[in-house]
C-alpha cells in the first residue's frame, strides 16, 4: 500500500529563491500549456493530449532558457497536470453539472507545488539532508523514519512562505491484532462523533474560537496602507492564523481517529453528501468547522492500514429505525431516542 510522509524542510535564502524560480517556470509552463490547448481547439477543433504536449517541453526549453533550471521529469509533471484538469473537466461536462467549471491559468498564490515522480531522480534524501536537483542539500526536520520504497516526492510552499516535502512510499500495512468490536458513528455539529457505545466525542469548532483572532487581523488587513510590503505581511498573518486553525484541526481528527481505529475492528459511518450539506448557509461554516470528509478520510485509510473493515452506510433513516426491532418512528434531528442503526446495517453487511 502507499502511505505519505511530510516533512518539513529549512532552506537558506539562495536555496528558497531558487526554489520559488523553480515553482514560478513551473507555472509558467502550466500556463503555456494551458493557452496551448485552449488555442487548438478553439482555431483549429483539435484537441491535445499529454503526449503531444510532453514531447514539445525540449523545445521550449530552447526558446525559455529558465526551464532548464527545473529537473525534466518535473516539468512533464506539469503536463500531467493539465492533462488531469482536462480529464476532471470532460468528467464534468459528461456529468452535465451546471457550472463544469473550465481549466484557470493560475496566479502566483495558485501554483505552490512541483512534483517530482520517480525517486530519487531529481530529489531524495542523503544523511538527513534533502537534495533537490539544481539546488542543493537542504535542512531537512524528519520527526519520523521513511519507511518503504519512496515512489514520488512533492515540494510544496505554503501560504506563510513554509516549504514541506511528501514523499509518497509503497509499504507494508501494519496490521492490528484482530478485533471483533463493532462501532457505528454518527456525525453532528453539537458534539463532533456520537459513538453507538454511548460515547461522545466533543465538537472542538477550533475557527468558532479564532474568529475573534482572525477578526482582528483580517480588519488590519482592510486598513493598511498600499504599500505591497506593508499588505504582503498583513495577508501573511491572516494566513498563518489560518494555518494555525488548519493544524490545530488536522491533528484533532488524526488522533481521534487512529483511537477508533485501535479499539475496534468495525467501524461504520453514514456516507454523507458534506459537499452538498455545505449549500445550507445557516450550517456551512460549523460542517466545514467540523471537518466531516477528513475524518472520514482518515477513518478510511487507517483502518485498511491496520487491516479493520470500515463500511459506509446509506444515511437515510439511520435515526429513525430502531436497531433492535427495525421499527421507524418519524423525529426531528434534535432528538435522538434510538439506538444508532448504523451498527446493526455495518454488521450485517460485514457477515
Amino acid at each position: 500500500m502507499l502511505k505519505s510522509f511530510k516533512y518539513r524542510v529549512y532552506p537558506t535564502k539562495k536555496q528558497a529563491r531558487l526554489l520559488n524560480d523553480q515553482l514560478e517556470e513551473c507555472r509558467w509552463l502550466y500556463n503555456h500549456l494551458l493557452e496551448e490547448r485552449k488555442n487548438a481547439w478553439e482555431k483549429e477543433k483539435k484537441s491535445l493530449n499529454y503526449h503531444s504536449q510532453a514531447v514539445s517541453i525540449p523545445k521550449l526549453k530552447k526558446e525559455r532558457p529558465g526551464l532548464t533550471s527545473v529537473h525534466s521529469q518535473a516539468l512533464q509533471n506539469v503536463a500531467v497536470r493539465v492533462d488531469l484538469a482536462y480529464k476532471a473537466f470532460f468528467r464534468r461536462v459528461k456529468a452535465k453539472e451546471k457550472r463544469p467549471g473550465h481549466p484557470r491559468f493560475k496566479g502566483y498564490n495558485r501554483y505552490d507545488s512541483m512534483t517530482f515522480p520517480q525517486v530519487p531522480n531529481g530529489c531524495s534524501i542523503e544523511s538527513v539532508r534533502l537534495v533537490v536537483s539544481k539546488v542543493g542539500h537542504i535542512k531537512i526536520v524528519m520527526h519520523r523514519r521513511l519507511r518503504g520504497t519512496p515512489k514520488t516526492a512533492t515540494i510544496r510552499r505554503s501560504s506563510t512562505g513554509k516549504w514541506y516535502v511528501c514523499f509518497t512510499c509503497e509499504v507494508e500495512p501494519k496490521r492490528l491484532r484482530p478485533n471483533k468490536k463493532a462501532v457505528g458513528i454518527d456525525v453532528g455539529l453539537h458534539s463532533f462523533a456520537t459513538l453507538s457505545t454511548g460515547e461522545t466525542i466533543p465538537a472542538p469548532k477550533f475557527f468558532r474560537k479564532e474568529e475573534r483572532s482572525l477578526r482582528r487581523v483580517q480588519r488590519k488587513l482592510s486598513k493598511a496602507k498600499k504599500s505591497p510590503l506593508e499588505r504582503k505581511l498583513r495577508h501573511r498573518i491572516v494566513a498563518r492564523t489560518h494555518e494555525r486553525i488548519a493544524f490545530k484541526r488536522e491533528d484533532f481528527t488524526h488522533q481521534q481517529s487512529w483511537k477508533i481505529v485501535k479499539t475496534f475492528g468495525i467501524v461504520a459511518v453514514e456516507d454523507l453528501e458534506v459537499n452538498r450539506m455545505n449549500h445550507n448557509h445557516c450550517l456551512a461554516k460549523s460542517i466545514q468547522d467540523a471537518a466531516w470528509s477528513s475524518f472520514f478520510r482518515m477513518l478510511s485509510y487507517k483502518a485498511a492500514e491496520a487491516g479493520r473493515m470500515f463500511v459506509r452506510v446509506n444515511p437515510a433513516y439511520t435515526s429513525q429505525d430502531c436497531s433492535n426491532c427495525g421499527h421507524r418512528h418519524p423525529m426531528p434531528l434534535s432528538e435522538r431516542a434510538y439506538l444508532f442503526s448504523v451498527l446493526k446495517y455495518a454488521i450485517l453487511k460485514a457477515s
